[in-house]
């Protein structure tokens, strides 16, 4: 876990006004300590891509929820997939997976 005071030393640039928005907004949840923010190590990269966006990439903040959400999305469907094959690898029959290699392969460009 990692401090408030900590966060901002490690992303140079990072005011602490608008890590305090960014909480506020909910686009970053950090956990509570003692009264005090506690970041994990994927708070603190949210925090980072948020500021990329920002800063790099010149998204206006009225933008970073849609997409901070279309990401989320992203990051979900290939965790879903992930799980879907990891299932089928366990529990359908060869016959089924070689089908379905067969189908996938067809469909690549």
């Amino acid at each position: 876990m990692t401090s408030l005071q900590a966060v901002l030393a490690r992303l140079p640039g990072l005011q602490v006004q608008d890590l305090e928005r960014w909480i506020h907004n909910e686009w970053v949840r950090p956990g509570r300590d003692v009264g005090q923010y506690s970041f994990h190590e994927i708070d603190v990269a949210r925090i980072r891509l948020i500021q990329e966006l920002r800063d790099e990439m010149n998204v206006n903040e009225e933008a970073v929820p849609v997409v901070l959400s279309l990401l989320d999305q992203i990051y979900d469907m290939r965790r879903l997939m992930r799980d879907l094959s990891d299932a089928l690898q366990r529990a359908a029959p060869d016959e089924v997976m070689e089908i379905l290699a067969d189908q996938l392969t067809r469909r690549a460009p």
